[in-house]
């Protein structure tokens, strides 16, 4: 179980429908969302509420990173 799935499963119902619906939106390419690119690195940050998306595109495509509860360590480790 890598460290999403235990995310969502830690997360109270409502939660993680929340956060189901909003990966949903952001790989159906949904416009109006709140994305923005992590200064100095070649990352992007969904924001939305308590979560978080940290992805990247490759050839095109996008690729999630992490999924993480917004807290002073979500961004550390993408520099």
């Amino acid at each position: 179980m890598d460290k999403t799935e235990k995310l969502i499963r830690k997360l109270v119902d409502k939660d993680s429908e929340k956060l189901m619906n909003l990966i949903k939106k952001f790989l159906a390419g949904e416009k109006g969302l709140d994305i923005k690119k992590i200064f100095g690195t070649g990352f992007y940050g969904l924001k939305q509420g308590r979560f978080r998306i940290i992805f990247h595109y490759n050839e095109g495509r996008k690729k999630i990173d992490s999924i993480k509860l917004r807290d002073e360590r979500t961004y550390k480790n993408f520099k």
